[in-house]
Formats: C-alpha cells, sequence, structure tokens
C-alpha cells in the first residue's frame, strides 16, 4: 500500500529563488515561515560552550523538559509534569508522533481547508483519512465546534492550530473551549498545533490545554525563539499516554540534537530579545496592511498571529503556482502560492511571510507595486 503525497510548491519556489540568487539577483525570501532573525544570544552562547566542553550523545535535557513544564503554568496557568513532554526534531517530527501513536491506517482526521500542507500530507503517509473542512472568511478561515459537531460520522481525532497556517487566524478562546467539549461529548481526539504561539499582535493565543488536558499539543522553538534550523520541538501528552508515545518515539526517531537542547534551555529566557523580535514583526504587518488594498489586494485574512498574510489574488489568476513563479523571476520576490494550504481553493491565493526585516518588506513593497499594476492592467 503506498500514498501520493502532492509535493510542498513553496519548496520549489525557494529553489527558483536560491538559482536566481546564485545568478547575482537580489531575493526577498517571503515564501517561507522562517523567521530571518538568528537564535538569541544566550542560546549561541551556550551552544559554544558545550561544543568545548561536552562531546554530547543521545540525550534527553530533564532540565529543559521541567523549563518547558513550567512555561505552561507561567503562561496559561496550566499544570502538566515534565515527564509529560517528549523532546523531538523540531514540530514535524512530534505532529508525526502524535498522529502515529494516537490513530490507526484508515482513521477519519478533521482539519481546516486551507491549513498547513504538512498535516494533510502526513496524514496520507501514515495512511489516515484527511476530512478537510472548506473554512471561508466568514468564519475566518478557521474550524468551529458547529462544524464538528455537524460531522456525521464523528471523525477520530482533529488537528487545529491557533494561530494557523496560512492565515495567522486565532481561534478566541470561548470558541476553543466551545470545540473542547463537542471533542468530548464525541469522542474526537484532539491534536493541537501550538507552533506560532508567542507571535500574536491582538490578543495572546490560549492553549488548547486550558480546556482540555487530555489533548496532545505540538510546538517547537523554530518559531517565536527563532530557532528553525536548531530542530528543536516537543509533543506534550496526557499523563495516560506517554508510555505509548514514548515507545514510538524511541523506535522512529531517538532523541533530538544535544546541542539544540542546550541552546534551547537558554533561548527559554531570553524573552525580552524575542520581544524585539515580535516587535518587528509587528511593523512588517503594519506596513502590509497599509500597503496591499494599493496593489489590489483587499480581500485577506486577519493576521491576527503568526507572520502570514493569506491574499485572495482570483482577480488576477487562478493558478497561484505560476503566479508565484513569475512574481518571482520577475520581481525577485518570493512567495508561496496557495494551492500548498488548499488544494480546491488555493489557486487564486499566496502567502506572504513577513518574518524578515522591515528594510526588506520596505524593498518588497517597491517591487511589489508596478509589477501589480501592471497586471491588474492587462487583466482588465
Amino acid at each position: 500500500m503506498s500514498s501520493t503525497i502532492e509535493p510542498f510548491h513553496a519548496i520549489a519556489i525557494s529553489a527558483i529563488a536560491h538559482q536566481l540568487k546564485s545568478q547575482g539577483r537580489s531575493v526577498i525570501h517571503m515564501e517561507f515561515g522562517q523567521p530571518s532573525t538568528g537564535a538569541p544570544k544566550a542560546a549561541i552562547a551556550a551552544a559554544h560552550k558545550i561544543l568545548d566542553t561536552d562531546p554530547m550523545g543521545y540525550w534527553e535535557s530533564p532540565e529543559l523538559k521541567a523549563r518547558i513544564a513550567r512555561h505552561y503554568k507561567e503562561v496559561y496557568g496550566v499544570e502538566v509534569r515534565a515527564n509529560q513532554l517528549i523532546l523531538t526534531c523540531g514540530a514535524s517530527p512530534a505532529l508525526v508522533l502524535a498522529l502515529s501513536s494516537c490513530f490507526s491506517p484508515g482513521d477519519r482526521v478533521a482539519l481546516a481547508r486551507p491549513g498547513y500542507v504538512a498535516y494533510r500530507n502526513t496524514l496520507k503517509a501514515l495512511h489516515m483519512v484527511p476530512v478537510e473542512l472548506a473554512c471561508g472568511p466568514e468564519e475566518r478561515f478557521q474550524l468551529s465546534a458547529a462544524r464538528l459537531a455537524a460531522l456525521d460520522p464523528a471523525p477520530a481525532g482533529v488537528i487545529l492550530a491557533s494561530p494557523a497556517n496560512p492565515t495567522g487566524t486565532i481561534i478566541p478562546a470561548a470558541e476553543l473551549e466551545a470545540i473542547a467539549q463537542v471533542c468530548r461529548e464525541r469522542g474526537i481526539k484532539i491534536i493541537s498545533d501550538e507552533i506560532y504561539h508567542g507571535l500574536s499582535y491582538v490578543e495572546p493565543a490560549s492553549s488548547i490545554l486550558e480546556f482540555e488536558p487530555s489533548a496532545l499539543v505540538v510546538n517547537s522553538f523554530s518559531k517565536y525563539f527563532s530557532m528553525a534550523g536548531w530542530r528543536l520541538g516537543w509533543l506534550l501528552n496526557p499523563p495516560e499516554h506517554v508510555e505509548r508515545a514514548r515507545a514510538f518515539m524511541g523506535a522512529l526517531f531517538l532523541t533530538p540534537p544535544s546541542l539544540a537542547q542546550h541552546a534551547g534551555l537558554a533561548a527559554m529566557d531570553s524573552r525580552e530579545e524575542l520581544g524585539g523580535h515580535i516587535e518587528v514583526y509587528r511593523r512588517n504587518r503594519t506596513l502590509l496592511l497599509e500597503a496591499l488594498p494599493d496593489l489590489g489586494l483587499d480581500a485577506i485574512a486577519p493576521p491576527d498571529g503568526a507572520f502570514y498574510i493569506y491574499a485572495d489574488v482570483g482577480h488576477l489568476t487562478r493558478d497561484s503556482l505560476e503566479f508565484c513563479q513569475t512574481l518571482l523571476r520577475d520581481t525577485g520576490v518570493a512567495t508561496a502560492p496557495g494551492v500548498d494550504f488548499d488544494p480546491v481553493e488555493g489557486g487564486h491565493f499566496i502567502r506572504m511571510s513577513f518574518a524578515v526585516s522591515t528594510p526588506e518588506i520596505e524593498e518588497a513593497l517597491r517591487r511589489l507595486k508596478p509589477w501589480f499594476t501592471s497586471r491588474k492592467r492587462l487583466s482588465a
């Protein structure tokens, strides 16, 4: 039995961008959700020290797990024990670990469409059935308790993401609580991807654990902590699931890099520096929200958090992949095609990441304005 997995088209866009850069072109990378800032200074210093003093090996840091557990108490008021945490090589293995340890081949798992491409593809790779629920602007591109209550039959599980990729929308606390209630009543297991927590511009995102302690939570150091290349994340399990999830972890992934764990522990207490990153993203978000309507991009998701603009370009194209390729070659601005996140309606959407420097955002807008003006003229 084999699965058909669609490619992540943003990777192909990035390959073109790097090819253009190697030819001497100026490229602005807005195709990936990858912070342009590096790891916190304290994390880098800790890594230098460990490189000089520790031979390292297969290891899971008890200090880091204890610090993450304390984070849940400090930020969400939720009590978790350190042994509920499994450290992983980023959020992607944590998602694989959660799905493979919770569900069986053939199980149906609900998720919002648009949504992160890896949800759909990982489910298919594990021979599970993604039940994609079309969530449009009237629903703020998010799942609701009512949609889950209406599913017949009930799915085995649901993947939540708040703030979401590609839209940046946040599920309000009251709705998240209602979703938890529906899932309890219908026996739906919750996996919550909280990788963009800490990156909010309107109100802090709530953790599903505030409303449902039996949920599994995926998170990582890649986004808020600006440590994408360090490949460090975690899966937070309910107590009764820890032994099973740990067995899967040992068989599939062993442990995350020792060096990254030492650095991650130092990063946990670099809040002032990391807060400065958020102010950069906030400024970038404001610049885009002010400028994009003048480019004809006035139908966008409300980016409550994360660092994305999901814009409707349906007045210009129905082929977002070709559109992003042409945009990149003409302007040097790399963006992600909506078909990555929505195989049905994504042909007329693009995603822009504003996790770059403010001067890069300003330069991108200088390049995009004449390009979109010419496209509108040609379309007319």
